[in-house]
């Protein structure tokens, strides 16, 4: 339920009526609005009976919530839940980009793919340090190497890094070297997870389920905001169907949905959605157009070479003609895209080129417009 208090409610009464509710055994969330204070009480309702909260004079009414979920329901918060990640803000009238290679694989890879993806107006770095893939003979990834990597390329650049936790032994690793947690999508339902990375105070990033209906992937959401903190960032990556011509199928319609039924912030992944890097351009462009937040957009400086998920990466010169595209598109909705912004690194190393037209690595794999 929420418990809304006066305009008028000062400090005091609002941490009465919070111990009040408490000693009842429910637990408490304040949230301060720009006019209202609210009380968002997660509990055994039929406890109210004997507490009359509306005959309090600095209580206005209390409203049930009839939604399974509680704590991200916009009937709990109207107002729309931004999340600050260094200097940017994820959520409002910002778009952000969140790219880079699907998995850390050398300090050459992740230092150039970090230099384009940032002259080309990305604002965050993703990579896998930690890899689950369905077959065990698979790149699993570098592990801490991969985290210590990322590290060195924030350093570099000043963007922040998004990476994945896979189960509780690596948080607390994960969490020392990234800015957003990423929680998978075989992890969505990992409860155990969920509470554990909320205890570490990053914004967590969680992905859609493989086959998990939208009540189920914000309840996933409500446990790690019961468990004190609500930086959660909805990531919609596709959902598993009777199609095959994609890897998944892309639910755009998820955006709206989150939109309305939540206060928090959305992206979308169509590199895990369409699963071919031909497809990633127009659903993204789509993606912006439904209202999303912002995008997570696998790159590498040669997907031919990739140790992992190469046939969906964009290369360079395919991810700058994107952000163009969306340079245009995001006005309409209003949106806007930070500009790029050139930036290089004071020691970069000999044997790497950082001109985005060469776009080469270790000076060997020369990618055109025309390669994936």
């Amino acid at each position: 339920m929420i418990v809304v208090m006066k305009k008028n409610a000062c400090k005091e009464e609002i941490l009465q009526v919070s111990a009040q509710l408490q000693e009842a055994g429910f637990h408490c969330h304040v949230v301060e609005g720009t006019e209202k204070t609210i009380i968002g009480a997660v509990g055994d309702k039929s406890r109210l009976l004997n507490m009359p909260l509306e005959a309090l004079p600095c209580v206005e009414k209390v409203i049930p919530i009839l939604a399974p979920y509680k704590l991200a329901s916009r009937e709990f918060k109207p107002e729309e839940t931004l999340i600050k990640v260094g200097d940017i803000t994820i959520g409002g009238p910002s778009l952000h980009i969140i790219a880079g290679p699907c998995a850390v694989e050398s300090e050459e890879q992740i230092l150039l793919t970090a230099q384009l993806v940032r002259e080309a107006g990305a604002t965050l770095l993703r990579g896998g340090a930690f890899k689950p893939r369905t077959s065990p003979y698979s790149f699993q990834g570098l592990g801490e190497k991969g985290l210590r990597l990322l590290a060195l390329a924030r350093e570099k650049t000043a963007l922040p890094i998004v990476t994945e936790a896979i189960d509780i032994a690596s948080i607390d690793l994960v969490a020392y070297y990234a800015d957003i947690i990423q929680i998978g999508a075989r992890n969505m339902q990992n409860y155990a997870l969920l509470k554990k990375a909320a205890k570490t105070g990053k914004p967590i990033m969680l992905k859609r389920g493989l086959s998990a209906t939208i009540e189920e992937w914000i309840l996933a959401a409500e446990y790690i905001i019961t468990a004190g903190n609500p930086q959660v960032i909805f990531c919609e990556r596709g959902i598993r169907t009777f199609e095959t011509y994609t890897r998944n199928t892309l639910d755009l319609s998820a955006v709206p949905i989150i939109k309305h039924l939540t206060h928090l912030p959305i992206i979308v992944d169509p590199s895990h959605g369409t699963g071919n890097w031909r497809w990633i351009s127009p659903m993204a462009q789509a993606a912006v157009a439904a209202g999303a937040d912002g995008l997570m957009i696998e790159v590498h400086p040669s997907p031919a070479d990739a140790l992992s998920d190469g046939a969906q990466s964009l290369n360079p010169a395919n991810f700058r003609r994107l952000m163009e595209n969306l340079s245009n598109i995001a006005p309409y909705i209003g949106k806007k895209l930070t500009p790029p912004s050139p930036y290089l690194p004071a020691d970069e190393p000999d044997n790497l080129d950082f001109t985005a037209q060469n776009c080469c690595w270790n000076s060997t794999a020369k990618t055109t417009e025309k390669e994936a």
